[in-house]
């Protein structure tokens, strides 16, 4: 995600584990590098999930750059990556196929 720096996209996760210290130990030990929000002390059943209407985890969400959800659970590995690069595009950027770090991307 670290290559994604710098360009017109976000990825922001929703950690529904009930304690706060938790995403929390993840985020300093470098485990999570993307913007997270924790979902309350109630996890699964908190706000966030239940706005979007997650049923199971993890749950992906494409949002375009004005606010509009286009995808949920558009796939893993090439069929993410392949979701992601068409909503750049659409936003004047190029998708760095040959430099995603990380295991978010993994299928």
């Amino acid at each position: 995600m670290k290559n994604l720096a710098g360009k017109k996209f976000a990825l922001i996760g929703v950690n529904s584990d009930g304690d706060p210290a938790i995403p929390q130990g993840l985020a300093k030990d470098g485990v999570v590098n993307w913007r997270s929000f924790w979902n309350g002390p109630t996890g699964p059943r908190g706000p966030i999930s239940a706005a979007y209407k997650v049923r199971g985890w993890p749950t992906i969400i494409l949002v375009d750059a004005k606010g509009v959800v286009r995808s949920i659970n558009p796939g893993r590995g090439a069929k993410l990556d392949k979701a992601i690069a068409e909503l750049m595009k659409e936003n004047g950027e190029d998708f760095p196929h040959d430099k995603i770090e990380g295991d978010i991307n993994a299928g």
